[in-house]
Parts: C-alpha cells; structure tokens; sequence
C-alpha cells in the first residue's frame, strides 16, 4: 500500500531541492516513489502543477516513432509521424498516473501565493533514515495517509528543523 504525504514549503526551489534529495535516497534504495509533485500557487490564485514526467511530449515522441513505423509501411512516413505524434500527444495529455492532478490542485488551493506543495506519493520507505535525511529542510505537513504515529515523527522532524532555523 502506499502512502501520501504534502508538505508545504516557503519556495519553490525549497521544495525542488527536498524533491531531488528524494530522489537521490531512491537511488540508494531507502525510498520508493510513486509520484513526487510540486504545486504553487500564483499571486493570481492560479494553480501550476509542476511534474516530473510531461506525458504529453512522452505521447508525442513514442506516437511519432509508431506513426513513421506505420508510414513507412504504407509509403508515406511523414504523414504516419505527424499524425502518430499527434495521437501520442492527445494520448498523453489525457493519461494522469500517480497523484490525481484535481486533486493536487484542490489541496494546493489552501497554500499561500509563492509557497509550494509537495506531493509525495511513497510506495516503500525505510522511515527513520529518509526522516533524518529530510528533516533539515524544513517544511509543514499538510496532509498525510500515514499512520498517526508516523505522521507525529514526521512533523516533529520538520518542526525540529524550522526551530534550530529560527534559533
């Protein structure tokens, strides 16, 4: 089963930099992502989403190779790759894996403008050694599916952070 957790940051890059700190822990195998996600929230109110993954130019790139292949068959590739990359990125603009985008966007609406979310979606984690690698940055849960016991260990880390800060 896996576990979601938001965390608000001051920035933009604060949470960037959390996010590929993340990244580098999956890399020795202390954690297992599903999804990692940052939200803003513009002074307008406006939501962005940013993500790891673009499905759409991932559609476009394998619709135009399958497209050429199917030209190529039928005596005319470049119209197979045009119309294979236009498939592809209809397809991948409508393809969401991971986190549910409107979802994200309604739980984003409640940060401040310029603070940034985010959205871990953890399917493995060997819990005391990611907390002691990320608690230095700081941060405020927003939300968890954790267990309350987990939950509380993950914001006193993040509070332990931001007081030795403010100290």
């Amino acid at each position: 089963m896996s576990d979601l957790v938001v965390i608000v940051y001051p920035t933009l890059s604060k949470a960037e930099e959390v996010r590929k700190r993340l990244f580098e822990l999956q890399k020795e195998y202390l954690i297992k992502l599903g999804d990692a996600v940052i939200a803003t929230k513009s002074p307008k109110g406006e939501i962005e989403l940013h993500q790891v993954v673009n499905t759409t130019a991932s559609g476009a790139i394998s619709g135009s190779f399958w497209g050429l292949l199917i030209g190529v068959l039928f005596l005319n590739p470049l119209l197979g790759a045009a119309l294979g990359a236009a498939g592809g990125a209809l397809g991948g603009a409508m393809t969401d894996f991971g986190i549910n985008d409107q979802f994200m966007k309604q739980l984003a609406e409640s940060v401040h403008p310029g603070d940034a979310a985010l959205f871990v979606l953890i399917r493995e984690m060997t819990g005391d050694k990611v907390l002691e690698q990320i608690k230095g940055y700081g941060g405020v849960v927003l939300k968890t599916s954790l267990s309350d016991a987990r939950e509380q260990a993950l914001r006193d880390a993040l509070a332990s952070a931001a007081a030795s800060g403010a100290a």
